[in-house]
């Protein structure tokens, strides 16, 4: 009589395993509606514009994309957007991990002030907060070159040559994003455990070595996610180009989305700029492939 009994057992858990996983997958399935109407689907219709001719009237395959690359302009859009993201998202990572630092060892209590203000520029709009930016470096009016002028400096033409306009522009996006960095670095700080740094000053490990052999290990996966997803949004980014520069000066500091508005909206070449916005796809699916699967192999060896 047993063993029937928990055969019937077995089989009644089964069925109620089954009808969670019914449950849950009905939950999640606006949030999969949402995902595909707005991510799945736009980006795969992308991929077919991309294979179309100029008046979307016959396939060419890739030809969009080789004439993409034997474009002049388009190739120093690729060093531009690849300057421009791997440049601002190792100075993001660098000042957002220093305030976090930073904010870890203030008070609880001044820790919350502190926190707010510096959260300051990631919550204003970009395209707003851009447009103070962009006063302060216009020639005529500029609050920087004012400032330069009271001590004798010279003023710096922002965004007028080439190499200041693009240090403006990562400036710029710096300023933005630094607090998104700081925040996940905060909140990952906060989740190592003291009994790590007790043990390390036993063995009289010095500031340098507590930062190198227990919090950067223990801070690895967020450290990999922040910045993969940074760096994944840094080379999509619009706003701060297409308002500080538009491009310019003489096309040299677009990113591939100000250009794919360019040469898709602006120029009608709506195939040619659906291939702009998607050259970097592969790249990034591939980074982000590798720093994934190490993150899931760290978490496992975690867990083991």
């Amino acid at each position: 009589m047993a063993a029937p009994r928990a055969a019937a057992g077995a089989g009644t858990m089964r069925r109620m395993a089954r009808r969670k996983s019914t449950v849950a997958f009905l939950l999640t399935l606006p949030l999969i509606a949402v995902i595909g109407g707005l991510v799945a689907w736009p980006a795969a219709y992308a991929i077919y514009l991309s294979t179309l001719n100029r008046r979307m009237t016959a396939f060419i395959g890739l030809e969009n994309f080789a004439i993409l690359l034997e474009n002049d302009t388009f190739r120093g859009v690729i060093w531009q957007s690849c300057f421009f993201a791997v440049t601002a998202v190792i100075l993001k990572a660098l000042i957002g991990f220093w305030l976090a630092h930073m904010l870890h060892h203030i008070p609880t209590k001044g820790q919350r002030l502190w926190r707010g203000v510096l959260l300051v520029p990631w919550v204003i709009p970009p395209a707003l907060s851009t447009l103070g930016w962009w006063w302060m470096f216009e020639p005529s009016y500029s609050s920087l070159n004012w400032l330069l002028a009271i001590f004798a400096v010279p003023a710096v033409p922002w965004l007028g040559e080439p190499w200041w306009a693009r240090i403006s522009v990562i400036m710029v996006n710096v300023w933005y994003g630094a607090p998104f960095f700081m925040i996940m670095y905060l909140a990952a700080l906060k989740s190592v455990p003291e009994q790590l740094y007790e043990a390390a000053d036993i063995d009289g490990a010095s500031s340098w070595q507590r930062l190198r052999y227990v919090t950067l290990p223990m801070m690895r996966n967020i450290i990999s996610i922040t910045v993969l997803f940074s760096l994944i949004v840094t080379f999509a980014n619009y706003d701060i180009v297409r308002v500080l520069t538009n491009g310019g000066p003489r096309d040299l500091t677009h990113v591939f989305a100000s250009y794919a508005f360019q040469v898709g909206v602006l120029s009608g070449n709506i195939p040619r700029g659906a291939a702009v916005s998607l050259f970097m796809f592969p790249l990034l699916a591939v980074i982000a492939f590798f720093v994934l699967r190490g993150i899931n192999q760290r978490t496992k060896e975690i867990g083991a």
